[in-house]
């Protein structure tokens, strides 16, 4: 049992609680992990002992103490490996203006886990577990485990008041973990929506990230878009729906792009990768802007990927991702659609080094990014992109071994462009190396002769020299 794999340092810990007179409960998320077969080393905890009663219990024994979360009840600490927060039962009030609630200590178990978000999450093991810990569940949770439902303990209109985070927490769930809504929190969902506006931006983007990160992210996005809970922290998603794709007739967008995301996830190579799924998600948001319908029927989004490049940016700024988040996200958006211009291979090796230098770092992203966006059910049209992308990345394969794409730069820096031109340093020299830059683009590395008969050419023509 996934229980007896951490019993050493939970008996540990709470013998010494015992010792002290004090209880102590393996709870939550914890208890829901080990009935899945899933748990990690991260472990909640719950007692009647205080705060400062906790601290004096912990010191000698664990590794390295944390009160980070003491205002709330909260006590960390590492042993052997295993992390653990002991939290002292709470039976918070909440003013349901903000999240924050106002700490309460509680007495009981069964008054703490009433005050949890879902059943499944308010389950409780009684420590030690060599003495075959006590099970806690009040309310169901272990049924509502069986059938894959998250419900809550209280209504869920009075849950989601408390904290309407959990309404966020509820699509993660479902990417997570495959979990489905009960009739009535789905209900309550759709009602209280708007609600999740009372949370701070940092916290959505946080839980936003995590369903994202999970097994199963579209089912996740789906929930929040037919809630409409995604209209108040991914407004561009929804409005997707209503935008048809010129080159895949047979879905929407807004499908189209939940599709491009399943087929990311299935090319990632590794861990879960967040700039790949949210660019996979986000990088047709620039079509609603952008739909032009034109006399013969057709419809047409032209520059949608430098409207979405913009629109990415904006909204990942106001949920606070961070800075190199958001560039690697943008310039994937603005990016994608570069190589329907490859055609059958027409690109000179000038246009395939741009392509290789303005991805970067970022290539192997836009090399699945690229392959995931094609979604077309024409089984020759698919083999067909499936092959000029082949070639693309064979072509750049080729003259990577030829030339390090990896380091395009001028064939002569920024010391010798003023020792040739007599510049002193400043912005004529910035100038003059990056033509020396594209012209390095266009012809492939040059010899110094060649380098220094360009230099000179471009200071004629700019210097007058």
């Amino acid at each position: 049992m996934e229980l007896l794999r951490i019993a050493p340092v939970a008996d540990e810990l709470a013998a010494r609680f015992t010792a002290a007179g004090h209880c102590l409960y393996l709870v939550g998320g914890s208890v829901r992990d080990a009935l899945l077969g899933r748990l990690g080393t991260d472990l909640d905890f719950t007692t009647d002992a205080r705060p400062d009663a906790i601290q004096a219990i912990l010191a000698g024994w664990a590794d390295a103490v944390w009160d980070t979360g003491i205002a709330f009840g909260t006590v960390g600490a590492t042993r052997a490996g295993i992390q653990c927060e002991i939290t002292t039962f709470r039976a918070d009030r909440y003013d349901r203006v903000s999240r924050n609630p106002d700490v309460v200590f509680g007495d009981t178990v069964e008054g703490d886990l009433a005050r949890r978000d879902f059943t499944v999450n308010a389950m409780a093991v009684k420590l030690p577990l060599r003495d075959h810990g006590r099970f806690v569940d009040p309310h169901d949770g272990v049924a509502a485990l069986a059938r894959r439902e998250l419900d809550t303990p209280a209504t869920p209109e009075e849950s989601f008041a408390d904290d309407p985070l959990r309404m966020l927490r509820a699509a993660r769930f479902v990417s997570q973990l495959g979990f489905t809504l009960a009739p009535r929190v789905r209900e309550a969902l759709v009602a209280m929506a708007g609600e999740i506006r009372r949370i701070t931006v940092e916290r959505v983007s946080a839980e936003l990230s995590k369903l994202l990160l999970g097994a199963n992210p579209r089912a996740g996005v789906e929930l929040m878009v037919d809630t409409g809970l995604a209209e108040h922290v991914l407004p561009e998603v929804p409005a997707m729906r209503l935008e048809i794709d010129e080159h895949h007739q047979h879905k929407d967008v807004y499908t189209h792009s939940l599709i491009v995301l399943e087929q990311a996830i299935a090319l990632e190579d590794g861990e879960p990768d967040l700039v790949l799924r949210l660019a996979a998600l986000l990088h047709d948001i620039g079509k609603p802007a952008t739909r032009r319908h034109d006399p013969a029927g057709g419809v047409s989004f032209h520059h949608h990927e430098v409207v979405g490049a913009k629109l990415v940016r904006k909204r990942l700024r106001a949920l606070r991702y961070p800075t190199r988040v958001i560039d690697e996200v943008a310039t994937l958006v603005f990016l994608h659609l570069r190589f329907h211009g490859y055609g059958g291979g027409e690109w000179t090796d000038s246009a395939v080094r741009r392509y290789v230098t303005d991805a970067g770092e970022l290539l192997p992203r836009l090399h699945k990014l690229v392959r995931a966006d094609c979604t077309t059910r024409n089984r020759r049209k698919a083999l067909a992109l499936q092959r000029t992308y082949d070639d693309l990345e064979s072509r750049i394969e080729r003259i990577r071994a030829e030339e390090d794409l990896a380091a395009v730069r001028p064939d002569l820096d920024g010391n010798a462009i003023m020792e040739l031109l007599g510049l002193p340093p400043g912005p004529l020299v910035g100038q003059a190396w990056r033509h020396l830059k594209e012209v390095r683009l266009d012809r492939g590395p040059l010899s110094r002769q060649e380098a220094e008969v360009v230099l000179r050419r471009w200071a004629q023509d700019n210097l007058g020299s």
